[in-house]
Order: structure tokens, then sequence, then C-alpha cells
């Protein structure tokens, strides 16, 4: 699979008051858009987002480990160290999901804070793996193994060039294994299968898999 990123403009920002007079600063809007061809010629069927948003919602979300990150990674990782937000909701709303994001008190949550406070304009960049086919009409076509890293990265003035990546990382694969990510180095692994004897394939195939347990 590749790492596939969307970017969404136009995200607001609102401050809420907890019971105990504490202020939050959330951001909230459009994180992701099904069944419409966006802009870097990929479209997203609601049916595949569905799917994937509702293991999300389970596996992420409801348990306060929907982090998202400053910037624009190139990993389907999460950088602890670069997390700035957490996300608390994401509703279907017709073709979107509609997301909100609380951001956190960390070093990278109080540089958005300071972007929000000086008006820098933010959107946000949804990060997932996922296989795609182009389609006879010329699109690329998101298949049903798309499994999202985060359901948005916060990015600084997205409507400047440069951006709005074109997100797939040509040379590079991943695999989604026991619940997290793992680079996977396709071509090397390839190489050793296709020179592998017959009575070898299968030992070969077991060292390359617990290489890519290691990994975890």
């Amino acid at each position: 699979m590749k790492l596939i990123r969307e970017t969404v403009e136009n995200v607001k920002y609102l401050t809420e008051e907890s019971e105990n007079g504490k202020k939050h600063l959330y951001i909230e809007g459009t994180f992701l858009v099904g069944d419409t061809v966006n802009r870097n010629n990929r479209m997203y069927k609601m049916d595949t987002l569905r799917g994937e948003v509702d293991r999300y919602n389970e596996e992420y979300i409801k348990t306060n480990r929907a982090l998202g990150e400053l910037g624009h990674p190139d990993t389907p990782t999460i950088n602890l160290e670069r997390v700035s937000h957490k996300i608390v909701s994401l509703v279907e709303d017709g073709s979107t999901f509609y997301g909100k994001a609380l951001i956190l008190e960390t070093p990278y949550g109080q540089i958005v804070k300071n972007f929000i406070d000086n008006d820098v304009s933010i959107g946000v960049s949804s990060r997932a793996l996922g296989s795609v086919i182009q389609t006879k009409e010329g699109y690329n076509l998101v298949q049903d193994d798309l499994k999202l890293a985060t359901a948005a990265d916060i990015v600084a003035d997205p409507s400047a060039p440069g951006a709005f990546v074109n997100g797939i990382m040509e040379n590079k694969e991943w695999m989604f294994v026991e619940g997290q990510f793992v680079e996977a180095d396709f071509d090397r692994a390839k190489k050793e299968i296709k020179r592998a004897s017959k009575q070898q394939i299968e030992e070969v195939a077991l060292k390359l898999f617990e290489n890519y347990l290691r990994k975890l």
C-alpha cells in the first residue's frame, strides 16, 4: 500500500469552556470527502470511507488515541513528539466527514495556537495507507484496503503553492500488520524470493516476514 495524503481547506476554530472554567481551543470542519474526484485526481467511495471511519472511531477516537501532527509527515506513523491535537469526533455529513479536534498543550499545539492567534490560515490533511487503481475515466480510485493513520494533520497556509502535495510515496510501500504500520522494501523482497530455489522459498519468505515483525 502507498501513503496517501489529502489536504482540505477552510477549517474553523472555536473556544469552549469546561465545567471547571478552563477554556479549550478546537478546530472543526470537513476532514474527509467522498464520491468526489479531488485535486490529487483521486476519489474515495463513501462506502470505503464509511467502513474505515467506523474502524477509526472505534479503535482511536473512542479510546482517546486519535492524534495528529503539525505539518506534512512522510510516514504513516504518528510521531508523539510532534503531536499538536487530538481528534474528538468524526461524523458523516452527506458526502463528507465533519471532524473536530482539540488543540493540546504540547509544544506543537502551542505553535498551532500561536498561528490561530495571529490569523494564520490553517487546514487539515488526512494521512492513510491504501491502494489505488486508475479508472477508464482517468482518475485514481482508492480501494477498500484504506487504513487511516490520522484523519487530520494540521497544515499552515494550505492555499500556498506546494502545500498540496501529491501524497503518494512512489519509492515506498507500507503494510498494516497487527494494527501497526510497517515500512516494506518490496523490491528487495522480490529479488530475494526470485533468487531462491524452490526448496528455499519457504525459508526466505519466513525470514522476510520476521524482518517486518522486528520493525513493529
